[in-house]
């Protein structure tokens, strides 16, 4: 009886390793793509800088805030640099002085496929533009879209997060046909004066057990915020509302008067993004982060201010929005490892090359098994 149990954990052990083995060989590749680009991401904007020192923030110079005139100023002078006034403006709050990044969204006709949108980034004072690039034209953003669509847009973006969920299979076998039956000391030696191909293994099994649970976090979030699909089924967070503004006439109000007015709304929180439709019927957009929120760049709580009334049309506030909103405000920080500062931020970083470090040892000893099965079946023939 003993004997039978023995054998049928035997075989299942072996049909969990050829599963991890075909999904490594099918989907090992990509994994080290996304892993190798996810490391040069976590310090993106830091590396964009230093390699575009004109557009350089400065966080010893005075930061604009809510009541800042820079923001008016800064919309007026993109406008007069010739931008199709229809288009969408979006402003980012860093917290710093220096270069105040922003994103212009051209419009395009119902149906069409949308315009790419460019990067500016503006003088501390907002009178001037002294960088411009397409998004996907340049080193940093190349590498964002490769990472998160493959350069293959929506179709590509798919591949990646259904590509996720096979590699949350490769991880989970992984860690099953590793889990030791016997000696967990044995089961995590690293057998320096074995032969090649076992310390091929021992390096394979020590690099997967090691970086698993980080690994299948980020893979998970990863699969989240590939595909909104899932994040809608498995989550159901809130959705970001869409008001319409009153439809007035005339002159809207600035900038000045509808952060005073958002900032009423939540007067604890702090600004992020401000947001400029170039559809009159739309108001103006403000992202804030409350407390709580654990992502400072990309927050999940927003004011709309109506551009005409000078209305609050619509509040959104994380704190309110239930367990899955709760759950879906932590996604982003895990994934880019913002979520515990500098020191999780370069975790995250040596973390996307254990893929590059799994993919080539599993290769390896793969191969090297095959050789050696090979070399036996001659032997035999002869």
């Amino acid at each position: 009886m003993r004997a039978q149990a023995a054998a049928s954990g035997r075989s299942w052990r072996i049909w969990v390793r050829r599963v991890h083995l075909w999904l490594g060989l099918s989907v090992g590749l990509l994994f080290v793509v996304i892993g190798l680009t996810g490391s040069a991401l976590v310090f993106y904007v830091g590396i964009d800088e230093a390699l575009h020192p004109e557009a350089h923030s400065d966080a010893r110079a005075p930061a604009p805030g809510w009541s800042s005139p820079v923001w008016d100023r800064a919309l007026a002078t993109g406008r007069a640099a010739g931008f199709d006034p229809a288009g969408r403006w979006s402003f980012e709050v860093t917290g710093e002085g220096g270069a105040i990044p922003a994103r212009y969204y051209p419009p395009s006709a119902p149906g069409a496929a949308h315009s790419p949108r460019q990067m500016l980034w503006f003088s501390p004072d907002g009178g001037r533009i002294v960088r411009v690039a397409p998004w996907g034209g340049y080193l940093m953003s190349w590498i964002y879209e490769l990472h998160m669509q493959l350069l293959a847009g929506d179709m590509g973006l798919q591949i990646v997060g259904w590509s996720g969920v096979a590699m949350l299979f490769l991880l989970a076998t992984g860690v099953i046909a590793w889990w030791p039956r016997g000696s967990w000391a044995k089961a995590l030696a690293f057998k320096r004066r074995a032969t090649p191909i076992r310390r091929l293994r021992d390096l394979h099994k020590l690099t997967g057990v090691g970086s698993a649970l980080l690994l299948m976090i980020i893979t998970a979030t990863g699969v989240i915020l590939a595909l909104p699909s899932v994040k809608a089924a498995v989550l159901a967070p809130l959705p970001v509302p869409e008001p319409r503004s009153s439809g007035g006439i005339g002159t809207p109000i600035s900038l000045h008067q509808a952060l005073g007015v958002a900032r009423a709304a939540i007067p604890d929180a702090r600004l992020v993004f401000i947001d400029v439709p170039g559809d009159g019927g739309q108001p103006y957009r403000f992202r804030l982060q409350v407390s709580g929120d654990p992502h400072a760049r990309f927050p999940g709580s927003y004011v709309f201010v109506d551009r005409h009334t000078a209305r609050v049309v619509a509040v959104q506030d994380v704190r309110s929005g239930g367990i899955g909103t709760a759950i879906n405000a932590w996604v982003r920080p895990l994934h880019d490892g913002s979520v515990g500062g500098l020191p999780m931020r370069i975790v995250a970083v040596l973390i996307g090359f254990a893929p590059t470090l799994l993919a080539a040892t599993g290769f390896l000893h793969w191969r090297r098994r095959v050789r050696k099965r090979g070399d036996r079946n001659d032997v035999a023939a002869t």
